[in-house]
């Protein structure tokens, strides 16, 4: 009964400085609103990026053969029982052999890992692309199709009207050109195309064009099949590196870390290889945050000054209320009261706010290319921005009404009276 009473009063207290406490309440509205657009846009940009950098090179990369260089010692003497002490993990202590030897036995290998779900062997060499008009460097990847399409989003990267995978599958000396590179050399599908590697020359058959989005790969990568990328590089046996795409994504660097371990082969998760852009991408989120967070924060000192304001107009009714009865803690919780109305409404409404807006931009149509290419606005629907938000405004707003609350709860009935309240 007495919550519902001081409900009321609040309500009362709240329509008294309508027009000030709709401006702190609309900057709620906003500033939780655009901390959900901006979160919800860096994070689509970091999740597109992850996609795409997944469906191109895949969630880890087994690659070259390593030989520890440092051995176990013990330590105290000949003493059976001497403690041993090794460097272990070290990689600054491996020696390295370039490529995998033996593919097949480590693919074999690698699906014992249950959260393997798919090996592509890949042999990389460079080449130089001569076209009708110009030439260019370029790189071949050779690979078996079906094993590359269980590892890649290759055959949703294929340019629409650019030629076909069915196309490439059947033609032996096919290939797949990067839309960026085929528009360099002025080459479509069904142009010849000579790649030289060292003094080998060969004329090969563009199949199709792919785009993966990312510049430096479609600028240099043209797919073969293995058995051509063989006798083109003259590397009859190993592959340049495994290509292993993971069940769970987030698993990548222990499952790599494990890799290394039974393997003895390097094994790069896709955490560690871009680990430069996540950093990127993570201190763009939290220069967002702040920036946005700045609206709630002032927002928030505009109601502290107008539930401050609203104590000394209210000191009257105050004194008339601990008069009646009402105890300090009763005064408190009104003015506590106002400030939770506040955040209810200006939470939910900065919700439906940023929910809105953030439809409407990932709507907005935009081409943006760099290290990925897009065009629309990405964005990443999570609960954490909306909760994130929320607490950024308990904390501002909760502190901005606590100072007012007790400022009005050691107001005495007697003092008011006589005047002599401060």
């Amino acid at each position: 009964m007495a919550t519902s009473t001081n409900l009321r009063i609040a309500f009362r207290f709240l329509t008294a400085r309508k027009r000030s406490m709709l401006m702190s309440l609309a900057g709620i509205v906003f500033g939780i609103g655009f901390f959900i657009v901006t979160q919800a846009q860096t994070s689509g940009f970091e999740q597109f990026f992850i996609k795409t950098i997944l469906g191109t090179n895949g969630a880890i990369r087994i690659e070259d053969k390593f030989q520890d260089t440092q051995f176990i010692m013990v330590a105290g003497g000949h003493d059976k029982d001497a403690s041993k002490f090794q460097v272990a993990g070290d990689r600054s202590a491996r020696k390295y052999i370039e490529g995998v030897e033996d593919p097949a036995l480590l693919t074999e290998a690698l699906y014992k890992f249950r959260n393997v779900s798919g090996v592509s062997t890949v042999l990389e060499g460079g080449v130089v692309a001569d076209s009708s008009f110009k030439n260019d460097s370029a790189k071949v990847y050779g690979i078996i199709l079906n094993d590359h399409l269980a590892v890649s989003d290759l055959g949703s990267q294929i340019v629409r009207d650019a030629g076909t995978l069915e196309d490439f599958r059947t033609t032996p000396q096919g290939l797949l050109v990067g839309k960026v590179l085929a528009e360099r050399l002025q080459v479509k599908p069904g142009d010849s195309l000579i790649l030289q590697a060292g003094v080998e020359r060969r004329r090969y058959r563009v199949s199709a064009l792919y785009e993966t989005g990312v510049g430096d790969i479609d600028k240099v990568r043209i797919y073969m099949h293995l058995g051509e990328a063989r006798s083109l590089l003259k590397k009859t046996s190993g592959a340049s590196f495994l290509q292993v795409a993971l069940f769970d994504r987030d698993r990548a660097p222990e499952d790599a870390a494990q890799m290394e371990e039974v393997l003895r082969h390097g094994a790069k998760s896709w955490q560690e290889r871009e680990v430069s852009w996540l950093n990127a991408f993570k201190a763009l989120q939290i220069s967002a945050a702040l920036t946005v967070s700045t609206i709630i924060l002032i927002s928030g000192l505009g109601m502290f000054n107008t539930l401050a304001m609203l104590v000394i107009e209210k000191t009257k009714e105050i004194a008339i209320l601990r008069s009646m009865g009402y105890t300090r803690r009763d005064i408190s919780r009104i003015f506590l009261w106002l400030g939770a109305i506040v955040l209810v409404v200006g939470t939910v409404g900065g919700w439906a706010f940023g929910a809105a807006v953030t439809y409407g931009v990932s709507k907005w149509p935009i081409k943006i290319t760099g290290i990925f290419t897009a065009s629309t606005f990405q964005v990443y629907w999570a609960w954490s921005h909306y909760i994130v938000a929320t607490i950024s405004a308990t904390v501002v707003v909760m502190t901005a009404a606590v100072i007012p609350a007790r400022r009005a709860a050691r107001l005495e009935p007697g003092e008011i009276i006589r005047g002599t309240s401060q």
